[in-house]
């Protein structure tokens, strides 16, 4: 049976997957690190995508982003696996795939999800164990969020900016919510409707943005139970 297309609906905050074959490394050094940040950067700006948080882990990574038009978001992922594929295959004399297929991504709910998702992928490499606080890790957006440093990449989501009315109280209150982490049941949920393509969001959500896209946004039948995987 054919797949689905994505769902992608501009001006709805998308959390997006994309993952090494077979798990594998995406990256080798600190400069893979940078090249894959400055490609994004690059074709975010180019194709009218926010990018509004991020995690690279050594052999995926996530971005919350939300796309000005319907083409944007996968005009951006094309390119940046592109020629971060030839990059990483010239630097590493290799040839050959290096995603596991296509990116996977869906819509979320603002209200409910945003802010959750963003705590997500700041905990990411505490719960991988490459690190005891999200502040220690270098590859994400959460230092930007919190005030350790600048990152010209990230745009602030408005639920973000609502956190405070000054930059002190904005980031003091984003890093008690890291602070206090996600549900299981939030971290199940997010990963599940990215994996599936499924929008994620209450009833009400879900039927209005059926009425913005000719695509099924939800899944008809019961699939298999979901079992959660470990640091995605």
């Amino acid at each position: 049976m054919a797949r689905l297309p994505r769902l992608t609906v501009p001006g709805y905050p998308h959390h997006i997957i994309q993952r090494g074959n077979n798990r594998q490394a995406i990256f080798s050094s600190t400069a893979d690190y940078q090249m894959l940040l400055a490609l994004l950067d690059e074709n975010a700006a180019k194709f009218g995508v926010a990018l509004h948080a991020y995690v690279l882990m050594s052999n995926h990574f996530h971005l919350l982003a939300t796309p000005a038009t319907a083409d944007g978001l996968p005009q951006m992922m094309q390119a940046v696996g592109r020629r971060y594929v030839r990059y990483f295959n010239d630097s590493q004399g290799r040839s050959g795939t290096l995603w596991e297929g296509r990116y996977r991504s869906t819509l979320i709910e603002t209200e409910r999800y945003l802010l959750a998702c963003m705590v997500y992928l700041d905990l990411n490499p505490v719960r991988a164990g490459l690190v005891k606080e999200a502040s220690d890790y270098p590859w994400s957006s959460h230092g930007h969020c919190v005030g350790l440093r600048t990152d010209r990449m990230v745009k602030p989501h408005p639920l973000y900016w609502s956190l405070g009315n000054t930059p002190f109280a904005r980031e003091a209150a984003y890093a008690e919510l890291v602070r206090a982490g996600t549900t299981l049941e939030q971290q199940e949920a997010l990963t599940r409707s990215a994996l599936s393509g499924w929008a994620l969001g209450s009833d009400d959500f879900v039927a209005d943005l059926q009425k913005r896209t000719e695509r099924r946004v939800t899944k008809n039948q019961p699939g298999r139970p979901f079992q959660h995987p470990r640091a995605l």
